[in-house]
């Protein structure tokens, strides 16, 4: 009961903190941080210690799931040698800086060092998809960052399976060869998993049409990867990431316009609810694990703005060069590119997770050395990269001349529902001259779509919607949804345009009901 209790005051808490958050303009993810860091700090307020399983198989499969769904498979083709780049390179060159910076200035052990190098080694896929959700950035650089968050799992897990074995092993060595092969079974094995789930799901949800077994569906998928993955000592993120992917770009060709918004609707609320709880528990973990720390270890916060830095530094070596690939027509370095693909980089949940998971003693039984510092090191940083880039995220992008006007969207918008309608319209055309409609049903979805073009209110003309006036709405509408789909694969408007009008087709179906 008192588990239920945090969490219920946890979902409160959050509640009030978004609303005020919508009202201030500023990110959540970052306000709750700072919410759940006072709390914390209240007396009275009992230590929080949250099992790391928890936020691995809870939290993490929904929150993954929705944001590789978010994520343009279209875009990744075009940015897939840089997001790879980033996977491995960026990772292993962030461990390595991290545990060498470990060692001189905390006087960390290096097995210990190089643990804490291997957390902080990748970005967060939970926290970048929190926070990019308000910015206008163009689809290449979004889904560069979103990517690399989603993909660069399997390495840093690896590194961090061998950083603890070494910590907690007499005497232990690396195997390179060893630990390639277990990159390629988490990585490989996890595609393949989340592959397979995401065959398997797509083949019921295919032939289902209840609105419950398909929400049912899409709400175990994630922990079906998740855990099928894990069961076969493959990496559970990726088999997640993989699976949603996947199944994110059919998901107009599986379902209905109604149980899409059914979907829609429901999965917003739970990712609403498990990103507002895991983002309060960053801020509520951080003073305990202070709590916990040995005598000596007073430097912890300037310890962890030096790695926050050196992270920082490494990510805009490795990302300026490759930014004439996600702006190629510029043929030449970004540093504004650079800048921002650095700075959307946020740590968050993963680390928590993979640092609250360090063992408590080695094979001998002794204390682990080193694992109290390396865990406030690991939140510090979360914390810090949450609120100082999280609050500074769209300025940042601001600045660099990066984000796309408000004119360019809503141009790009209009453009698009024209071309739509001017599609149904030549479709109406086409059946009038084959008489296969009633004319007056023909008479009344023409002067609509003419009414659209024309930029003038649509005026009732009082009849009541016969069957063959709700038939022709849902030929029109499969004609928009086709075009639609058609215009977005020709890279003629974007993933957000895409979804919008989307969503606004889905809400015109939905409202006609079933023929």
């Amino acid at each position: 009961m008192h588990a239920v209790g945090i969490v219920l005051v946890l979902v409160v808490l959050a509640t009030s903190v978004a609303t005020f958050a919508r009202r201030w303009r500023v990110p959540a993810p970052s306000l709750l941080v700072l919410v759940g860091l006072g709390v914390a700090l209240l007396p009275g307020v009992p230590a929080l210690h949250v099992p790391p399983q928890v936020i691995g198989a809870v939290v993490l499969p929904p929150l993954l799931y929705s944001s590789a769904e978010e994520l343009s498979l279209r875009d990744l083709r075009t940015v897939w040698r840089p997001v790879t780049v980033l996977s491995f390179g960026l990772v292993f060159a962030s461990a390595a800086a991290v545990g060498f910076l470990a060692v001189a200035v905390a006087g960390l052990p290096p097995a210990m060092a190089f643990v804490l190098g291997a957390v902080l080694s990748s970005t967060d896929p939970v926290a970048v998809t929190a926070l990019g959700r308000r910015l206008a950035l163009p689809g290449r650089v979004q889904v560069l960052v979103q990517a690399e968050s989603l993909f660069n799992d399997a390495t840093s897990l690896v590194l961090f399976k061998v950083a603890v074995g070494v910590a907690v092993a007499v005497g232990g060595t690396v195997d390179l060869p060893a630990a390639g092969g277990e990159l390629v079974l988490l990585g490989g094995g996890g595609s393949l998993v989340g592959a397979a789930v995401a065959g398997l799901v797509w083949l019921l949800r295919r032939r289902t049409t209840d609105p419950v077994l398909e929400t049912v569906i899409a709400l175990v998928t994630p922990y079906a990867a998740y855990v099928l993955a894990e069961s076969a000592h493959t990496s559970g993120v990726t088999s997640v990431v993989v699976a949603g992917v996947l199944l994110g770009r059919s998901g107009h060709r599986l379902t209905d316009a109604r149980i899409r918004l059914q979907l829609h609707a429901v999965y917003a609320v739970v990712v609403f609810l498990l990103e507002s709880v895991v983002f309060s528990i960053v801020g509520l973990e951080l003073p305990t694990l202070v709590r916990e720390l040995p005598a000596g270890a007073g430097w912890w916060p300037l310890q962890s703005v030096a790695i926050a830095a050196v992270l920082i530094a490494v990510r805009v070596l490795w990302t300026l060069p490759l930014t004439r690939a996600v702006r190629p027509s510029r043929g030449r370095l970004s540093w504004r590119v650079a800048g921002v693909v650095t700075w959307a980089g946020t740590r968050g949940v993963m680390p928590l997770a993979a640092a609250l998971s360090i063992p408590l003693l080695t094979e001998g039984g002794a204390a682990l050395d080193g694992r109290p510092l390396v865990l406030v090191l690991t939140v510090s940083n979360v914390v810090l990269t949450l609120v100082v880039q999280g609050l500074t995220l769209a300025a940042v992008v601001n600045r660099s001349g990066l984000a796309l006007e408000p004119e360019h969207t809503a141009r790009e918008e209009a453009d698009a529902r024209d071309e739509l309608n001017r599609a149904a319209l030549d479709h109406v055309d086409g059946l009038a001259e084959l008489e296969a409609v009633p004319e007056t049903a023909v008479d009344r979805v023409r002067r609509a779509l003419t009414a659209r073009l024309d930029r003038t209110p649509e005026t009732p003309d009082g009849t009541t919607a016969d069957d063959a006036y709700r038939q022709l709405r849902h030929e029109v509408i499969a004609v928009q949804n086709d075009r639609l789909h058609r215009l977005y694969e020709e890279h003629r408007i974007s993933d957000t345009t895409l979804r919008l009008l989307q969503r606004d087709l889905d809400l015109e179906q939905a409202a006609l009901g079933r023929t």
